[in-house]
């Protein structure tokens, strides 16, 4: 995978974090595909998902940002990408979820992206947090 595609995948999940942080479900959806899954580990709790779907997901996270207290920041740190092919990448980062400065959680994200036309969209993304949130 040439360091311009890196680029790319790395630019798609700052895209993610900045719309959750925003509370844009027009951008979220820009960054997903219609066919994309989300799962979240939490330690204690019952695995959440797969939420399958786009439509899915963004109703998903339009009711958790209702409950939302602060604003929140999605940090998305040591991000690694792995390029299976022209059409395909991994990528995994570290995770840390603030709110007003303070730190909610953290955790391990997995993501699949694939290329779409010029675009690298999530298809899978998985969260294992390392320890449970407010």
């Amino acid at each position: 995978m040439s360091p311009a595609e890196r680029l790319a995948v790395h630019e798609t999940l700052a895209r993610y974090a900045f719309a959750l942080d925003q509370h844009d479900s027009t951008a979220l959806e820009t960054v997903l595909t219609p066919d994309a899954i989300w799962t979240f580990k939490i330690p204690g709790e019952p695995a959440l998902g797969p939420i399958a779907g786009r439509e899915a997901i963004l109703e998903f996270t339009r009711t958790a940002w209702i409950t939302e207290t602060g604003q929140r920041r999605h940090h998305l740190t040591n991000v690694v990408v792995r390029g299976a092919d022209t059409t395909t990448a991994l990528a995994t980062a570290y995770l840390m979820l603030t709110s007003d400065a303070a730190v909610l959680g953290t955790g391990v994200f997995t993501f699949r992206l694939n290329r779409t036309g010029s675009e690298w969209r999530i298809v899978e993304l998985l969260l294992a947090a390392d320890n449970t949130w407010p």
